[in-house]
């Protein structure tokens, strides 16, 4: 069975409601019968019933599965906007402002499963990643401990002898630009929970990526990811990781008993941190495209709740998929 496949069965075991805030994007709607057909999660749809259901008609969609909200004729909308009020007024947020965000979808949706009334939230079809995250990064905010969110990718590599039988969590590949070392760390912890909620990876070890292994070069850039190995061991001292280490010593054995020898992870890293984002956004995508594997996300980590962002382009099966995660993670 393709790590897809159990991904969706255990969302299945699980039944979690997941809402979906872009209630009048088309691929959306068309993915609410194969979510509902195989039980992947109990779909909310947020907007208008009768422009959703007029555009599902249109289209075909068959959306007789979801549960349609229009957040404005919700019996809680004035309890929604009191409580973002509360949290955001130290912030300049008056009690207008608080209604004209609970009117946004998007902020209406990270509202929901902040009060528990969905587990999580999949959007971005037709909305940038910052517009995802700006809501949920507000409302839910990260988890305890840990400081930032980071977008990290499953990398499935067809015939690949490295990893978990080929199987690799890299992050962070879309959404932090310059991470600081503590953000950094952050990254290793989060991306742990990635591997073993949807990688069954059962034994994570990370490597924290750079162009010099174990002071083999000098750099600020270096200094930096081994801060982030040291913060990382003191903070979440049940971790397996090392660092700085080069990609072919994280990786192959050999390589890695020659460069840092004594390491516990080094030639047998599942789970790889890179030192930025350009360095992480190039490396998913070039391993993607040269050893032909499969990329599954970017799934966010690091949130309180589960939230996720889809590409803009991406397809139906795309979102299945994510809500299958995501209520996975729920």
């Amino acid at each position: 069975m393709s790590l897809l496949a159990q991904i969706r069965e255990k969302a299945a075991q699980k039944q979690k409601t997941i809402v979906l805030p872009e209630g009048l994007e088309e691929r959306t709607l068309q993915a609410i019968k194969p979510i509902v057909d195989n039980k992947i999660a109990r779909p909310i749809l947020l907007g208008d019933e009768g422009e959703i259901r007029g555009l599902a008609s249109k289209i075909g969609a068959d959306i007789s599965g979801a549960e349609i909200v229009n957040p404005v004729k919700t019996p809680y909308f004035d309890d929604y906007v009191q409580a973002f009020y509360e949290m955001r007024k130290n912030k300049g947020v008056d009690l207008d402002k608080a209604k004209e965000s609970m009117l946004n979808p998007l902020y209406f949706a990270s509202m929901m499963v902040k009060m528990g009334q969905a587990d999580g939230e999949v959007a971005g079809a037709e909305n940038t990643t910052g517009n995802v995250l700006r809501p949920a990064l507000q409302i839910i905010k990260t988890q305890p401990g840990i400081s930032a969110v980071s977008g990290a990718f499953i990398m499935i590599v067809p015939d690949c002898e490295y990893g978990h039988n080929g199987i690799f969590v890299f992050a962070d590949c879309a959404v932090t630009p310059v991470p600081t070392a503590e953000q950094l760390a952050d990254f290793a912890k989060a991306s742990v929970n990635t591997a073993v909620e949807l990688c069954d990876i059962d034994d994570p070890k990370i490597g924290m990526l750079s162009f010099s292994t174990k002071g083999s070069a000098s750099h600020e850039v270096v200094e930096k990811v081994a801060k982030a190995t040291a913060i990382a061991k003191e903070k979440f001292p049940e971790l397996k990781i090392d660092g700085e280490l080069q990609a072919d010593a994280a990786l192959v054995p050999k390589v890695g008993a020659s460069k840092a020898p004594g390491s516990p992870v080094a030639g047998q890293c599942n789970i790889l941190i890179f030192p930025d984002l350009q360095a992480g956004n190039i490396g998913y995508k070039l391993v993607q495209r040269l050893a032909k594997a499969e990329a599954i996300g970017p799934i966010l980590q690091g949130m309180a709740k589960p939230v996720n962002d889809l590409s803009r382009g991406c397809s139906v099966e795309d979102i299945v998929n994510v809500v299958a995660m995501t209520a996975v993670r729920a």
